[in-house]
Order: structure tokens, then sequence, then C-alpha cells
């Protein structure tokens, strides 16, 4: 179903801050719905941000961004869904673990989507996330 309406209305993702209203409809679902899904947020939020050169800052397509050196980490929508960025060889690998997925729109991408739902979810974010820190830390050091 997502697909079908990312197909038709992809384009409305142009729309100046179009994605930020949907996201903040989606942390607003997300208040009424899972709160201890937004606890898991602010923890993330608060761990991946007292690493070295990090900071944060809205996500062109909504959602909160961490960036290290001027490269995004990963991103984590209202909902609970955490997209990163890795090598199509490291996503193969996590797919197959069955944790992530492929990235809910760019499917063919090297992105992955986790699908958080609550506290039980903390450490394989941090995980996920610490992975991407790291490969830009150490491309950073070359």
């Amino acid at each position: 179903m997502f697909g079908l309406i990312v197909k038709y209305f992809g384009f409305l993702k142009a729309v100046p801050l179009l994605p930020h209203v949907f996201d903040g409809l989606l942390y607003l679902h997300t208040y009424f719905t899972n709160t201890r899904l937004l606890d898991c947020i602010d923890l993330i939020t608060n761990e991946v941000l007292s690493w070295d050169d990090t900071e944060n800052a809205l996500h062109k397509y909504g959602g909160l961004q961490f960036n290290s050196r001027g490269k995004e980490i990963g991103h984590i929508h209202g909902n609970g869904i955490l997209d990163i960025r890795f090598s199509r060889k490291i996503k193969e690998q996590l797919i197959v673990e069955g944790r992530v997925v492929p990235h809910h729109v760019f499917k063919d991408s090297g992105w992955v989507s986790f699908y958080m739902q609550g506290m039980g979810d903390f450490d394989y974010a941090i995980k996920l996330l610490r992975m991407s820190y790291l490969k830009i830390a150490d491309h950073a050091s070359k």
C-alpha cells in the first residue's frame, strides 16, 4: 500500500515543508499511540549526540537527521522508522539477519529501514547508527 502512495504521490515530497508537516503528524500519532517509542527515540538522540562531532538537523524528507563531519549517519521518522545508508554488501548482510528491510521508498539503494516499536529496539538502533558513524569517522581519518 505504501509503495502505491509513493508511486502516485511521491512528487509531494518536493513541496516545501510538506514532508516536515507530514512527519510532525506521524510524531503526533505516535505520541497518542506509542509513547514508549518516543522515549526510545529521545534516548537514541541523546546517545548519538554524545558521540564526537555529531549534530542533528531536520531531514529533507521529514524526520530527525544525525550528522557527523558533514555526512548523514541516519535519520528517524516520527513513526519510528530508522533509515541508514550502508554499502550494498553490508545492506545485504543486515537484511539476512532479519531485523532490517530495504528502504521503505528507495528499495534498490544502499538504504535500509529499521521499524522500531519501542524500548526493546534501542540497542539494535544504536548498533546500526554506530556502524554508520564509525564508517564516516574511518573515511575522515584517511
